[in-house]
Protein backbone atom coordinates (compact mmCIF):
# COMPACT_ATOMS: atom_id res chain seq x y z
CA UNK A 1 0.00 0.00 0.00
CA UNK A 2 1.59 3.19 -1.47
CA UNK A 3 -0.15 5.32 2.12
CA UNK A 4 -0.98 5.07 5.21
CA UNK A 5 -4.40 5.69 7.08
CA UNK A 6 -2.66 7.90 9.25
CA UNK A 7 -1.54 9.93 6.29
CA UNK A 8 -5.39 10.19 5.14
CA UNK A 9 -5.98 10.92 8.53
CA UNK A 10 -4.31 14.39 9.05
CA UNK A 11 -4.94 14.95 5.04
CA UNK A 12 -8.66 14.52 5.86
CA UNK A 13 -7.52 17.44 9.08
CA UNK A 14 -5.69 19.87 7.48
CA UNK A 15 -8.79 20.14 4.85
CA UNK A 16 -11.16 20.38 7.72
CA UNK A 17 -9.12 22.55 9.56
CA UNK A 18 -7.88 24.84 6.69
CA UNK A 19 -4.47 25.43 7.75
CA UNK A 20 -1.92 22.54 8.42
CA UNK A 21 -1.18 24.97 11.86
CA UNK A 22 -4.90 24.31 12.84
CA UNK A 23 -4.94 20.31 12.23
CA UNK A 24 -1.25 20.06 14.29
CA UNK A 25 -2.94 21.81 16.83
CA UNK A 26 -6.36 19.54 16.75
CA UNK A 27 -4.25 16.68 15.93
CA UNK A 28 -1.70 17.09 19.06
CA UNK A 29 1.36 16.74 16.81
CA UNK A 30 3.78 19.04 15.67
CA UNK A 31 3.23 21.26 12.64
CA UNK A 32 6.60 19.74 10.52
CA UNK A 33 4.97 16.02 10.88
CA UNK A 34 2.03 17.10 9.34
CA UNK A 35 4.02 18.86 6.31
CA UNK A 36 5.72 15.72 6.11
CA UNK A 37 2.59 13.28 6.02
CA UNK A 38 1.11 15.36 3.48
CA UNK A 39 4.05 15.54 1.23
CA UNK A 40 4.78 11.63 1.27
CA UNK A 41 1.32 11.24 0.37
CA UNK A 42 1.56 13.26 -2.36
CA UNK A 43 4.86 11.63 -3.36
CA UNK A 44 3.04 8.23 -2.81
CA UNK A 45 0.02 9.00 -4.97
CA UNK A 46 1.96 11.42 -7.39
CA UNK A 47 -0.52 14.07 -7.59
CA UNK A 48 -0.24 17.67 -5.91
CA UNK A 49 -3.90 17.32 -3.45
CA UNK A 50 -3.24 20.62 -1.33
CA UNK A 51 -2.92 23.82 -2.75
CA UNK A 52 -0.39 25.92 -0.23
CA UNK A 53 -1.39 29.68 -0.05
CA UNK A 54 1.00 31.57 1.63
CA UNK A 55 -0.54 32.92 4.97
CA UNK A 56 -3.82 32.06 3.81
CA UNK A 57 -4.04 28.42 4.67
CA UNK A 58 -4.77 25.69 2.07
CA UNK A 59 -7.17 24.22 -0.12
CA UNK A 60 -7.43 21.51 -2.17
CA UNK A 61 -7.18 20.82 -5.37
CA UNK A 62 -9.77 19.08 -8.28
CA UNK A 63 -7.75 15.67 -7.25
CA UNK A 64 -7.53 16.61 -3.44
CA UNK A 65 -11.50 16.90 -3.54
CA UNK A 66 -12.12 13.19 -5.13
CA UNK A 67 -9.58 12.27 -2.93
CA UNK A 68 -10.64 13.75 0.02
CA UNK A 69 -14.39 11.78 -0.29
CA UNK A 70 -13.22 8.79 -0.51
CA UNK A 71 -10.52 9.23 2.40
CA UNK A 72 -14.00 10.06 4.20
CA UNK A 73 -15.37 6.97 3.63
CA UNK A 74 -11.98 4.94 4.05
CA UNK A 75 -11.39 5.86 7.60
CA UNK A 76 -14.86 5.41 8.92
CA UNK A 77 -14.66 1.57 7.39
CA UNK A 78 -11.55 1.71 9.46
CA UNK A 79 -13.04 2.73 12.76
CA UNK A 80 -15.86 0.06 11.98
CA UNK A 81 -13.70 -2.08 11.87
CA UNK A 82 -11.49 -1.58 14.81
CA UNK A 83 -14.72 -1.79 16.87
CA UNK A 84 -15.95 -5.17 15.88
CA UNK A 85 -12.34 -6.01 15.99
CA UNK A 86 -12.46 -5.10 19.56
CA UNK A 87 -15.81 -6.69 20.21
CA UNK A 88 -14.70 -9.83 18.62
CA UNK A 89 -11.77 -10.02 20.93
CA UNK A 90 -13.36 -9.09 24.20
CA UNK A 91 -15.99 -11.78 23.58
CA UNK A 92 -16.44 -13.89 26.99
CA UNK A 93 -14.97 -17.03 26.02
CA UNK A 94 -12.62 -19.58 27.73
CA UNK A 95 -11.80 -21.99 30.43
CA UNK A 96 -12.87 -21.24 33.95
CA UNK A 97 -11.64 -23.58 36.95
CA UNK A 98 -13.71 -23.31 40.10
CA UNK A 99 -13.50 -24.10 42.83
CA UNK A 100 -16.53 -24.39 45.72
CA UNK A 101 -16.70 -25.72 49.46
CA UNK A 102 -18.06 -28.96 49.32
CA UNK A 103 -20.77 -27.93 51.65
CA UNK A 104 -22.91 -26.08 49.52
CA UNK A 105 -21.76 -27.32 46.12
CA UNK A 106 -24.62 -29.09 45.12
CA UNK A 107 -26.98 -26.07 46.61
CA UNK A 108 -25.60 -22.81 44.87
CA UNK A 109 -22.98 -23.59 42.13
CA UNK A 110 -25.67 -25.20 39.53
CA UNK A 111 -27.75 -22.73 39.56
CA UNK A 112 -25.08 -19.90 39.46
CA UNK A 113 -23.27 -21.57 36.37
CA UNK A 114 -26.53 -22.05 34.14
CA UNK A 115 -27.19 -18.83 34.52
CA UNK A 116 -24.19 -17.22 33.51
CA UNK A 117 -23.42 -20.07 30.69
CA UNK A 118 -26.89 -18.86 29.25
CA UNK A 119 -25.16 -15.48 28.75
CA UNK A 120 -21.90 -16.69 27.71
CA UNK A 121 -22.50 -20.00 25.75
CA UNK A 122 -18.28 -19.73 24.55
CA UNK A 123 -17.41 -20.71 28.23
CA UNK A 124 -16.41 -23.88 29.61
CA UNK A 125 -16.98 -24.20 33.47
CA UNK A 126 -14.29 -27.04 35.46
CA UNK A 127 -16.00 -27.28 38.90
CA UNK A 128 -13.49 -28.83 41.56
CA UNK A 129 -15.56 -29.30 45.16
CA UNK A 130 -13.41 -29.53 48.23
CA UNK A 131 -12.68 -28.48 51.96
CA UNK A 132 -11.31 -25.13 52.69
CA UNK A 133 -7.76 -25.97 52.55
CA UNK A 134 -7.44 -28.02 49.92
CA UNK A 135 -9.40 -25.16 47.86
CA UNK A 136 -7.07 -22.19 49.13
CA UNK A 137 -4.13 -24.79 47.96
CA UNK A 138 -5.52 -25.39 44.60
CA UNK A 139 -5.77 -21.40 44.04
CA UNK A 140 -2.19 -20.88 44.85
CA UNK A 141 -0.63 -24.09 42.65
CA UNK A 142 -2.89 -21.91 39.77
CA UNK A 143 -5.00 -25.00 39.39
CA UNK A 144 -8.52 -22.49 40.13
CA UNK A 145 -9.03 -19.46 39.00
CA UNK A 146 -11.89 -18.67 41.54
CA UNK A 147 -13.12 -20.14 44.88
CA UNK A 148 -16.93 -19.98 46.12
CA UNK A 149 -15.82 -20.41 49.67
CA UNK A 150 -16.22 -18.82 53.31
CA UNK A 151 -13.90 -16.01 55.09
CA UNK A 152 -12.49 -19.08 57.25
CA UNK A 153 -8.34 -18.01 57.96
CA UNK A 154 -8.09 -16.62 54.71
CA UNK A 155 -4.65 -16.16 54.05
CA UNK A 156 -2.51 -12.78 52.77
CA UNK A 157 -1.88 -14.49 49.76
CA UNK A 158 -5.76 -14.90 49.05
CA UNK A 159 -8.14 -11.81 48.27
CA UNK A 160 -11.80 -12.69 49.58
CA UNK A 161 -14.42 -10.42 48.57
CA UNK A 162 -17.37 -11.34 50.68
CA UNK A 163 -20.92 -11.60 49.35
CA UNK A 164 -23.35 -12.83 52.06
CA UNK A 165 -23.99 -13.53 55.50
CA UNK A 166 -25.15 -17.09 56.55
CA UNK A 167 -26.02 -17.35 60.04
CA UNK A 168 -26.42 -20.84 61.66
CA UNK A 169 -29.80 -22.35 62.12
CA UNK A 170 -30.61 -25.75 63.57
CA UNK A 171 -31.62 -28.76 61.56
CA UNK A 172 -34.35 -30.70 62.93
CA UNK A 173 -36.30 -33.88 61.95
CA UNK A 174 -39.87 -32.08 60.97
CA UNK A 175 -41.64 -34.05 64.19
CA UNK A 176 -38.81 -33.09 66.67
CA UNK A 177 -40.44 -31.27 69.94
CA UNK A 178 -38.62 -28.12 69.38
CA UNK A 179 -39.23 -28.22 65.42
CA UNK A 180 -42.00 -25.69 65.71
CA UNK A 181 -39.99 -22.69 67.65
CA UNK A 182 -39.46 -19.52 66.17
CA UNK A 183 -35.70 -20.01 67.75
CA UNK A 184 -33.86 -22.48 69.53
CA UNK A 185 -30.91 -21.97 72.19
CA UNK A 186 -28.14 -24.92 71.89
CA UNK A 187 -28.70 -24.84 75.54
CA UNK A 188 -31.87 -26.38 74.51
CA UNK A 189 -29.71 -29.15 72.41
CA UNK A 190 -26.74 -29.76 74.17
CA UNK A 191 -27.49 -33.08 75.95
CA UNK A 192 -28.98 -34.53 72.40
CA UNK A 193 -26.89 -36.24 69.83
CA UNK A 194 -25.19 -33.65 67.77
CA UNK A 195 -24.19 -34.58 63.73
CA UNK A 196 -21.24 -32.65 62.99
CA UNK A 197 -19.83 -31.01 59.69
CA UNK A 198 -17.16 -32.68 59.14
CA UNK A 199 -14.27 -30.49 57.67
CA UNK A 200 -11.37 -28.80 59.81
CA UNK A 201 -12.17 -25.39 59.92
CA UNK A 202 -16.14 -25.80 59.60
CA UNK A 203 -15.44 -28.24 62.90
CA UNK A 204 -13.56 -25.27 64.59
CA UNK A 205 -16.55 -22.74 63.77
CA UNK A 206 -19.37 -25.14 65.02
CA UNK A 207 -17.19 -25.73 67.86
CA UNK A 208 -16.47 -22.48 69.13
CA UNK A 209 -20.34 -21.98 69.23
CA UNK A 210 -20.66 -24.01 72.05
CA UNK A 211 -17.53 -22.74 73.67
CA UNK A 212 -19.08 -19.50 73.52
CA UNK A 213 -22.12 -20.72 75.72
CA UNK A 214 -19.99 -23.07 77.84
CA UNK A 215 -20.88 -26.06 76.52
CA UNK A 216 -19.85 -29.31 75.17
CA UNK A 217 -21.27 -31.02 71.94
CA UNK A 218 -23.02 -34.02 72.18
CA UNK A 219 -20.95 -35.16 69.20
CA UNK A 220 -23.31 -38.46 67.92
CA UNK A 221 -22.07 -38.80 64.23
CA UNK A 222 -19.93 -36.99 61.39
CA UNK A 223 -19.85 -36.08 57.81
CA UNK A 224 -18.35 -34.11 55.49
CA UNK A 225 -21.08 -33.97 53.23
CA UNK A 226 -24.23 -31.98 53.87
CA UNK A 227 -26.87 -34.54 51.82
CA UNK A 228 -25.32 -37.31 54.10
CA UNK A 229 -26.24 -35.16 57.52
CA UNK A 230 -29.86 -34.14 55.83
CA UNK A 231 -30.76 -37.55 55.46
CA UNK A 232 -29.29 -38.73 58.98
CA UNK A 233 -31.02 -35.77 60.39
CA UNK A 234 -34.55 -36.61 59.13
CA UNK A 235 -33.92 -40.31 60.01
CA UNK A 236 -33.79 -39.56 63.59
CA UNK A 237 -30.07 -39.76 64.01
CA UNK A 238 -29.87 -36.57 65.62
CA UNK A 239 -29.55 -33.00 65.25
CA UNK A 240 -26.98 -30.47 63.05
CA UNK A 241 -25.97 -26.96 62.86
CA UNK A 242 -25.61 -25.55 59.05
CA UNK A 243 -25.20 -22.72 57.60
CA UNK A 244 -26.87 -23.61 54.51
CA UNK A 245 -30.31 -23.84 54.00
CA UNK A 246 -31.27 -25.86 50.12
CA UNK A 247 -34.79 -24.96 49.32
CA UNK A 248 -36.51 -27.75 49.48
CA UNK A 249 -36.45 -28.91 53.44
CA UNK A 250 -36.48 -32.59 52.81
CA UNK A 251 -33.67 -35.40 52.78
CA UNK A 252 -32.52 -37.57 49.89
CA UNK A 253 -34.83 -39.76 51.01
CA UNK A 254 -37.72 -37.65 51.10
CA UNK A 255 -38.17 -37.37 54.61
CA UNK A 256 -39.08 -33.96 55.97
CA UNK A 257 -36.71 -31.73 57.69
CA UNK A 258 -37.27 -28.51 60.11
CA UNK A 259 -34.79 -25.82 59.79
CA UNK A 260 -35.03 -23.25 62.83
CA UNK A 261 -32.99 -19.86 63.43
CA UNK A 262 -29.92 -20.73 65.92
CA UNK A 263 -31.09 -18.29 69.43
CA UNK A 264 -28.33 -15.55 70.08
CA UNK A 265 -25.52 -13.61 68.77
CA UNK A 266 -23.24 -15.61 66.72
CA UNK A 267 -20.85 -15.14 63.81
CA UNK A 268 -22.26 -15.56 60.45
CA UNK A 269 -20.45 -17.34 57.71
CA UNK A 270 -19.70 -15.08 55.34
CA UNK A 271 -20.14 -16.94 51.78
CA UNK A 272 -18.00 -14.95 49.20
CA UNK A 273 -14.83 -15.79 46.21
CA UNK A 274 -11.71 -16.48 46.90
CA UNK A 275 -8.74 -15.79 44.12
CA UNK A 276 -5.01 -15.60 44.06
CA UNK A 277 -4.03 -12.23 45.29
CA UNK A 278 -2.12 -10.10 42.91
CA UNK A 279 -3.28 -12.27 39.72
CA UNK A 280 -4.39 -10.70 36.33
CA UNK A 281 -7.36 -13.05 35.37
CA UNK A 282 -8.89 -13.77 31.96
CA UNK A 283 -11.98 -11.79 31.00
CA UNK A 284 -14.43 -14.75 31.50
CA UNK A 285 -12.96 -14.77 34.96
CA UNK A 286 -13.99 -11.68 35.73
CA UNK A 287 -17.12 -11.58 34.18
CA UNK A 288 -18.29 -15.04 36.02
CA UNK A 289 -16.99 -12.99 39.55
CA UNK A 290 -18.70 -10.08 38.67
CA UNK A 291 -21.72 -12.52 38.11
CA UNK A 292 -21.15 -14.09 41.30
CA UNK A 293 -21.37 -10.23 42.72
CA UNK A 294 -24.87 -9.99 41.41
CA UNK A 295 -26.19 -13.22 42.35
CA UNK A 296 -25.56 -14.05 45.66
CA UNK A 297 -26.12 -11.36 48.02
CA UNK A 298 -27.65 -11.39 51.83
CA UNK A 299 -31.19 -10.94 50.13
CA UNK A 300 -30.76 -14.16 47.27
CA UNK A 301 -28.49 -17.42 46.81
CA UNK A 302 -29.87 -19.13 43.96
CA UNK A 303 -30.52 -22.51 45.37
CA UNK A 304 -31.20 -21.32 49.07
CA UNK A 305 -33.57 -20.16 51.07
CA UNK A 306 -33.03 -17.17 53.47
CA UNK A 307 -36.36 -16.44 55.34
Amino acid sequence: MRFTLRQLQLFVATCDAGTVTLAAQRENISQSAVSAALAELERALGVQLLIRHHAHGVTPTPAGRQLLAQARGLLQQATDFDRLAVEITEEVTGRIALGCLVTFAPTVVPRLCQQFLEKHPGVDIVLREGGQDELLTLLRNGELNLALTYDLDIPADIVFDPLAELPPSVLLPADHRLAERPEIDLYELASEPYILVDLPMSRDYFRALFLSKGLQPNIAMRSPHLETIRSLVANGFGYSLLNVRPVLDRALDGLPLAIVPLAGDHRPMILGVAALARTRQPKAVTAFHDHCRSMISNNSIPGMRLE
